[in-house]
């Protein structure tokens, strides 16, 4: 398609009679002519353009767009070094009115033309550096240079628009020089620095100065670390040094758009990678939106000029509701959580923001509007700039130019004023409501006396933190004065302070997310002890401003996933270990959150916890297999499963819950594995199981995983860590004790080879159905329940778990019935509950123990979490903890729950006895 077959569009003439006598020199279609002269009626800049360069015009307007300009790219290309200066000046006139008239004339949408004006950049970069490069070495100023290495390892980093491949059209560029001293011998690094930094001004004076035939590119080299005492050329390593000692939240945002687009592109992004940690903190960053908020005051350049309309003089880059602010709107939101998400690091402001609405950082509404503003902003941006080739982002003062500005647009100069107006107040109001700090509370009325020891906190040692908690402390200590009991809320939140290590990012992230104090005050109030867990790992608030913490529940295989998702991120093996850490307690902290508030119930909250370990040994067993593997080969045979006992195996677990496990492996025992250094079979798993249990139990900066009891495998504490199949299955079926046949009741194979786990399944099923003596297996019941009464005899108000009738008891006949049935037993204790029949009761005494079940587990989960001992008084449950506790169980008061407790035990007790029979020996018929 031809350039004229592709017009949607065509500017208006401001000065008729000058675009008509550009027409009348040029042989050009004629379906060109409102182009033409609406483009060089409005612009002296494009005119001029035209006139200097017709005979190229005419023949470039004979082809597409496209084809046009990489005619144009592939002659800059083929240019000998010698003719650089003059003919990359021609290129770039060439290419400006090219770019201008598919601009102007709907040819190319903003994209493209930026994306145009970025190639260009490239390119013209690309040789001068070459040139300068090749220069400094044929004279020898740059010796023992690898002769494999492009530009002896310098190259260019691109910054801030060009980076972002969304240069604007009159733009300069901002470059970063550096160099790779690897691709130097070590003894010539010091005589080889000066030619980097010779051949850095001869490529930039190239490029920016001004001759008879104009300039290349204003090529702006201050970006680089600490401009005004270092060379213009440095060193990778120096300058990562800088970044890692002395980077500033600017520097970071710059990166963002960072792109290695010259020289030795493979040094330079490697050069890139070596800053994600600067650049991507680890933790949601909110530190960065106060940092991103000073800036933008300091950069808003928008004065109104006195007797001109508000839009005239408007600076559509700097100004309020400029193109800045949305540039800073999606940076600042990249730079918050692209720590976590690395899906948003991206580099082009639009494709930002819909990668932002994507993951649930801002909403479709906020980056509709914004996406639109930007690329009309940027668009009339380009038509100040096409008027007379000046880089300048300000709505003219004058009339004429103003007027100039309208007709390019094809549009009115008060429609023109109008619209820019709303533009900028629509942008400015989505920005002002992101950047700006909450409105403080208002001085409130308080007996609360704020600990002065707050001071010599860790978390407010730096002035910055107090900086920001200062701000965020009227409405923190108002929400403790709006607590059930105040001062213990307050005592509460002393601990929690207490036990950070530094709080300008929680604290920024209290300021730009209020809701979060509204949590913090709720947890101290009701849950003391998640309060001092927080204190200790408060990254786990990146959780509740992620996105989907109040979705509904993942389950099992999506918890696997997102925990899979997050490994593959990193290679080390310590640091995947920590990885699943930091997220099994980001999910355990949900689980908290959601029970505390309501959002689910005890058994729900059991579920969740029991889906999250189970995840947490899917994700995990893998990378430990992994790791064991580079030692001493792969595991023989089908390898080891890992059998789920107890809580675990029955799928529910309480807040602190430890996990029961047996490993389990199939391979022949007089085999070895095949490896750097084999081991015989036995030897294979148990030390592999050592290094499961290693994995999960081992305390680490980020804590550790779960406290594991391996006692229920056949040998108990004695004997192998790791049970051969072969040999599980003879001693359940031969040697295994009845209270060991109880414990498989609520068995599960959870990971492992699929065939392994269904063998494992088999001898489960096979050892629960084979029939049994009910009366010898009631008295071994029997015994085993006051052997258990003798050894834990329970005690407290509210002890849910231990003594006759409570859940202990309940467990313990549940499991009895599931071992006496004749169908595949299940594992869940509320399907167990339903066999109860199988031992002779009535459907009025399985009500009666299914309602004390759900009681007593209601109030040991809540228990648990809130942080309440077994022998409170109930008359010091009080405040949050009480409201928890009634919303949890009904009751109305401490007092009412604990006699509630009492009574339904007292039932409970008086079934389970009759079912076991009394401890004389006498049985039940």
């Amino acid at each position: 398609m031809s350039f004229a077959n592709a017009l949607t569009r065509a500017p208006r003439a401001y000065d008729p009679e000058a675009g008509a006598d550009v027409w009348e020199k040029l042989s050009l279609p004629g379906e060109l002519k409102a182009l033409i002269t609406g483009t060089a009626g409005s612009s002296p800049f494009l005119k001029g353009l035209m006139e200097r360069e017709a005979a190229w015009l005419e023949e470039a307007m004979t082809h597409s767009a496209d084809n046009a300009f990489a005619t144009l790219m592939a002659d800059a290309r083929a240019l000998e070094p010698r003719d650089l200066k003059d003919s990359l000046r021609t290129t770039r006139r060439r290419a400006a009115l090219l770019i201008a008239l598919a601009d102007l004339g709907g040819v190319w949408p903003l994209e493209r033309v930026t994306g145009a004006l970025t190639e260009f950049a490239d390119l013209a970069v690309e040789r001068a550096f070459g040139a300068a490069v090749a220069t400094e070495l044929d004279r020898g100023r740059i010796e023992g240079a690898d002769p494999d290495r492009p530009m002896a390892g310098l190259v260019a980093l691109a910054m801030g628009k060009m980076g972002a491949g969304e240069l604007n059209y009159s733009s300069d560029i901002d470059l970063i020089v550096l160099f790779d001293e690897t691709a130097i011998e070590p003894d010539a690094f010091d005589m080889a620095r000066p030619g980097f930094v010779r051949a850095t001004r001869n490529a930039v004076a190239l490029l920016s100065e001004v001759t008879s035939g104009g300039f290349v590119f204003r090529t702006d080299l201050r970006l680089r670390p600490d401009p005004s005492v270092t060379p213009v050329a440095l060193s990778m390593s120096a300058a990562e040094r800088y970044y890692e000692g002395l980077g500033r939240t600017w520097e970071r945002a710059a990166f963002i758009k960072a792109r290695a687009a010259a020289g030795d592109i493979a040094a330079g992004e490697a050069f890139l990678e070596s800053l994600a940690p600067f650049v991507w903190r680890k933790h949601l960053d909110y530190a960065a939106l106060r940092d991103a908020h000073d800036m933008r005051l300091k950069i808003q350049a928008h004065k109104r000029i006195p007797g001109l309309p508000a839009y005239q003089g408007r600076d559509l880059k700097l100004g309020p509701g400029g193109i800045r602010e949305i540039e800073f709107f999606t940076q600042t939101r990249q730079l918050i959580a692209g720590g976590r998400d690395p899906e948003l690091r991206v580099r082009g402001t639009v494709e930002g923001l819909a990668v932002l609405a994507q993951q649930g950082w801002i909403g479709e509404g906020d980056r509709d509007t914004l996406s639109a503003d930007y690329r009309a902003l940027r668009e009339a941006e380009h038509r100040i700039q096409m008027i007379a080739d000046q880089q300048t982002h300000q709505v003219p003062v004058t009339e004429e130019n103003f007027a100039r500005m309208a007709a390019l647009m094809d549009m009115e100069p008060s429609e023109l004023g109008s619209e820019i107006e709303t533009r900028g107040a629509r942008v400015e109001a989505i920005a002002e409501g992101f950047f700006a700090p909450s409105t403080p509370k208002a001085a409130i009325t308080t007996t609360l006396t704020i600990p002065e020891g707050w001071a010599n906190y860790p978390a407010l040692r730096s002035p910055r933190a107090v900086e920001i908690f200062d701000r965020v402390r009227p409405e923190l200590v108002a929400r403790l004065t709006e607590a059930s009991e105040p001062e213990k809320a307050l005592a509460h939140f002393d601990k929690f302070l207490s036990g950070l290590p530094a709080g300008v990012q929680l604290f920024s992230l209290f300021e730009a997310n209020p809701q979060l104090i509204d949590l913090i005050v709720d947890i101290c109030d009701t849950a003391p002890d998640l309060a001092d867990y927080l204190g200790r790992n408060a990254g786990v608030f990146d959780a509740v401003i992620a996105g989907g913490f109040f979705a509904d529940w993942p389950g099992t295989d999506a918890l696997t996933d997102d925990l899979n998702e997050a490994l593959v991120q990193v290679d080390d093996y310590e640091a995947r270990l920590n990885t699943l850490r930091i997220r099994q307690k980001e999910w355990h902290f949900r689980v908290g959150v959601h029970h505390l508030r309501g959002l689910v119930t005890a058994e729900e909250a059991g579920q969740q916890y029991a889906d999250v370990a189970e995840a947490v040994l899917r994700a995990l067993w893998p990378v430990v297999v992994e790791d064991f593997v580079r030692r001493f080969g792969p595991p023989p045979g089908r390898g080891a499963a890992l059998l789920a006992m107890g809580s675990l195996g029955a799928r529910r677990l309480h807040s602190g819950s430890d996990i029961d496990l047996i490993v389990i492996y199939d391979a022949p025992l007089d085999a070895e594995s095949e490896g750097p250094k084999p081991l015989a079979v036995p030897t294979y798993f148990a030390r592999l199981t050592k290094a499961l249990m290693t994995a999960l139990t081992a305390p680490m900066a980020d804590g550790r995983l779960y406290e594991v009891d391996m006692r229920l495998r056949p040998s108990g504490r004695q004997g192998p860590v790791a049970t051969p199949f072969a040999a599980f299955g003879t001693y359940q079926r031969e040697e295994a004790w009845v209270w060991e046949h109880l414990a498989l009741t609520r068995a599960r194979a959870v990971v492992g080879d699929e065939t392994l786990r269904a063998d494992i399944e088999a001898v489960r099923v096979d050892v629960l159905t084979t029939p049994k003596p009910e009366t010898d297996a009631l008295k071994s019941v029997r015994e085993m329940r006051a052997r258990l009464a003798e050894a834990m005899p329970g005690g407290g108000a509210f002890d849910a778990r231990q003594g006759p009738g409570r859940l202990q008891d309940i467990e313990l006949l549940a499991q009895t019935a599931a071992y006496l049935a004749d169908g595949i037993p299940r594992t869940r204790l509320g399907d167990q509950l339903l066999m109860l029949p199988k031992l002779g009761l009535e459907e009025a005494a399985v009500s009666v123990i299914s309602d004390a079940a759900a009681l007593f587990w209601s109030v040991r989960a809540a228990r648990l979490l809130a942080g309440l001992s077994v022998t409170s008084d109930p008359a010091d449950v009080t405040g949050g903890l009480a409201r928890f506790l009634f919303r949890e169980t009904g009751a109305e008061t401490p007092e009412a729950l604990t006699q509630a407790m009492a009574e339904q035990a007292e039932k409970v007790a008086e079934i389970v006895d009759m079912v076991f029979g009394e401890e004389d020996g006498t049985e039940t018929t």
